[in-house]
């Protein structure tokens, strides 16, 4: 393994754990107020440089899923060709329905800025209604995606698992993180209607999501050596 290739995956990983907190977990949860147009249309109003900041944030996070996706691809590529491949594909796939997702808060912005002319036949109530529509779209298309990043998880901790020297805790938080991840946006995407059980399931799964691959980034990093593979797993 490149010890630079590796690294570099490692500091997008973590880089993307800091942006993703940053822009969902701070401010996309401080502006936006569930159920209530006229709230979440006020705070948005009020802090349209923070909300384009959430923006940037996320296209930052774009970037590091593609350096990430070539990166774990090059370090896993020893293990199985075929298999490194899927999951690069995979991640790549995600990363592409996260970029139309993220499309939704450009149109979100547009319908704050209050200034643009194309805007003044637009009622406020319709303004909000617009903005709220276009929120919920951001959440259901990217909850889509992740999907398919459950599936990459899967992949690369399948990956994990057959390389001697990634330790196997890391392996199992990967296999159950991409479980969680396929487990609950399929739930979220087939049967919204159950909103207890989904929370059960997002509970269930919350540690091996945030800790999986946040410890791959940190095994990759500061593991130099290159994974090697179980002979009876090479074929």
């Amino acid at each position: 393994m490149s010890v630079t290739v590796a690294r570099t995956g490692g500091i997008s990983l973590i880089v993307m754990a800091i942006a993703a907190a940053f822009s969902y977990g701070y401010i996309h949860g401080s502006v936006v107020v569930n159920g209530d147009a006229a709230a979440t249309f006020a705070r948005l109003q009020s802090s349209p440089s923070l909300f384009r900041a959430e923006i940037l944030g996320w296209i930052v996070i774009i970037a590091c899923d593609v350096v990430a996706a070539w990166a774990l691809y090059q370090v896993l590529r020893p293990v199985h060709p075929g298999l490194s491949l899927l999951g690069a594909w995979l991640r790549l796939a995600y990363t592409a329905v996260l970029g139309v997702a993220v499309s939704s808060l450009i149109v979100v912005s547009l319908l704050t800025g209050g200034s643009a002319p194309e805007l003044s036949g637009f009622t406020k109530g319709q303004l909000q209604g617009e903005v709220m529509l276009a929120l919920q779209g951001f959440e259901a298309v990217w909850s889509a995606g992740l999907i398919l990043f459950g599936g990459h998880l899967l992949v690369v901790g399948l990956l994990a698992v057959r390389a001697e020297n990634i330790p196997k805790p890391l392996s199992v938080l990967l296999l159950l993180a991409g479980f969680g991840y396929m487990a609950l946006h399929l739930c979220s995407l087939l049967v919204p209607e159950y909103t207890g059980f989904i929370q059960m399931v997002k509970w269930i799964f919350i540690l091996p999501m945030t800790a999986g691959e946040l410890g791959l980034g940190i095994w990759l990093l500061f593991r130099i050596p290159a994974p090697r593979v179980h002979t009876a797993a090479a074929s």
